[in-house]
């Protein structure tokens, strides 16, 4: 055998093991990926199928491609201070009315979702976006939903109409104290999870200064928006007290 060959043999096996050892490896990067991009909104679509990973992963990779060059759309302050007296006012309402205020939770939080840009005509849409952009308190609300839906029944006791507007809440706080820095370092985030080529739409921070097209000003207004999110916490503390006098 000559020289050349036992070459070409060496180079083939070589190949042939470098090929072997490496698709475990990617494979298993890729999981790790989706697990760390989607927390434990992973484990809640693990379960769901089953334990199945792979039917898992390629959900997910799915929801990334649909929703994933969605942008966040800034709050203006004064919407902001809205949202946050309108949430305070459903948390004093739960001291009389729990299910009427795990209701009303529903339906401001489908309502901020809404015009934070997340524009799914269906709830498993909305559901679906909000994994990508918030994995981490996306379950918020889905349970305020799912809660809300059946309010009316007697099962349904008040501890949990209290623990599915805590959980929601704390999607609200995200929602509605995320300014457009926030919204942009998140869909930064999922560009590093997919592909294609994430440029900022209209009207999107363009910089690192927090400046929109057509309002150069943007600095000041989130500024004054966070004097009136200081204003509304403390509406939302009092609130707080409310529903815990309520949950006693």
């Amino acid at each position: 055998m000559s020289t050349g060959v036992i070459i070409i043999l060496a180079l083939t096996a070589v190949v042939i093991l470098a090929l072997v050892f490496a698709r475990p490896a990617t494979r298993g990067g890729v999981g790790g990926g989706l697990r760390k991009r989607f927390g434990p909104e992973y484990e809640r679509t693990l379960a769901r199928h089953d334990g199945n990973d792979r039917a898992t992963k390629a959900e997910l990779r799915q929801r990334l491609k649909r929703h994933g060059r969605l942008r966040e759309k800034p709050l203006s302050p004064e919407a902001r201070e809205q949202y946050v007296a309108q949430w305070a006012g459903v948390q004093e309402q739960f001291v009389d009315s729990p299910a009427a205020a795990v209701a009303a939770a529903e339906q401001l939080l489908t309502r901020l979702i809404h015009d934070r840009g997340y524009r799914a005509e269906s709830h498993e849409d909305r559901i679906e976006a909000l994994s990508v952009h918030r994995a981490h308190h996306v379950d918020g609300y889905r349970r305020v939903h799912a809660v809300a839906g059946r309010v009316h029944e007697s099962s349904t006791e008040t501890e949990e109409l209290r623990e599915a507007l805590v959980h929601a809440r704390e999607l609200f706080e995200q929602l509605v104290t995320s300014g457009p820095r926030d919204g942009k370092a998140s869909a930064e985030r999922t560009a590093s999870h997919s592909t294609g080529d994430m440029r900022p739409a209209a009207g999107e921070p363009t910089g690192g200064h927090g400046e929109f097209a057509g309002q150069p000003r943007g600095e000041q207004h989130m500024t004054t928006g966070e004097q009136h999110m200081t204003a509304g916490e403390q509406h939302m503390t009092a609130g707080d007290q409310h529903m815990t006098k309520g949950g006693a």
